[in-house]
């Protein structure tokens, strides 16, 4: 049995949609008790653990840094060392963020870190904290993380393109979009390849395929969905948020491919796929 932490977010929502696994809600394990967590492990006493929970409002971390640590940093070092303790592989979630955002090359798995707010670096400290446990794990670092649930990219579009004919949307970061579903799938078949090969444990990049800018998704979200609404490209300095985000958010993502033989999703097929979940909601 996989034990998954989350029921709501993107990911976990994707996960007990995919089938044989627990999934633990706030109720059963608040990542803000990181030794209710730990406990939790040790009473199911899974085979493997997924850590789909996480702190993720990137710009209210700016005010909540402490709390955004215990919930990222804290809670998944204490899951880790738990799982290390149990001999289990513990496979997380993290970020793009973790980098500093600039250039123009795919960030690699080895890259210098050197997140530009808090919500990178709560997510570091929790990476730092698993890699340091001493047991198997995979840290899956995304981007741009899309579905049919919750709040995101996609949906936001969307409801916009109802009201608006016009939209300025920035035009200068570019990254990889990925769809939930992806990670979810991989997530899963990382944790049982780690099962069986321990060796296997480390850090690895997972995002969609092609890079594009936000802009440019824009653009192919209102295409396919059908809706008449002109995109005009901002620059980042035109839409000031209250933390920094990264130009660069490209993800080298060639180890996961040749270790795990997951390759990058395509989140043209993915959208579709998306769209056509929201739509069958309407």
């Amino acid at each position: 049995m996989i034990l998954v932490f989350g029921k709501t977010g993107q990911v976990a929502r994707e996960l007990q949609q995919l089938g044989a696994l627990m999934a633990l809600g706030r109720e059963e394990a608040n990542l803000s008790d990181p030794q209710a967590c730990a406990d939790a492990i040790r009473h199911h006493s899974p085979d493997a653990v997924i850590n789909a929970a996480a702190y993720t409002a990137v710009d209210q971390a700016e005010d909540e840094e402490v709390i955004a640590t215990v919930i990222n940093g804290d809670a998944p070092t204490a899951m880790a060392k738990v799982c290390a303790e149990l001999g289990i592989p513990f496979v997380h979630i993290s970020t793009d963020y973790v980098f500093e955002g600039t250039g123009k090359d795919p960030w690699q798995p080895q890259d210098q870190t050197a997140p530009q707010n808090a919500y990178g670096r709560s997510k570091l400290a929790g990476e730092t904290g698993i890699a340091g446990s001493g047991g198997t794990y995979a840290i899956l670092r995304t981007s741009w993380v899309v579905s049919a649930h919750g709040a995101n990219f996609i949906k936001t579009m969307i409801r916009l393109s109802e009201t608006h004919d016009v939209l300025n949307i920035v035009g200068d970061q570019i990254g990889g979009p990925t769809p939930a579903r992806d990670i979810a799938v991989a997530c899963l078949q990382i944790a049982e390849q780690l099962v069986q090969e321990p060796s296997k444990s480390g850090i690895y990049h997972f995002s969609g395929t092609p890079d594009l800018s936000w802009a440019d998704f824009a653009r192919n979200i209102f295409e396919q969905a059908g809706k008449s609404v002109t995109v005009t490209p901002i620059p980042t300095t035109d839409y000031p948020t209250p933390a920094q985000r990264p130009l660069n958010s490209r993800m080298d993502c060639t180890a996961t491919n040749r270790v795990f033989g997951i390759e990058r999703p395509d989140w043209i097929t993915g959208l579709k796929t998306i769209l056509d979940d929201l739509e069958a909601r309407t």
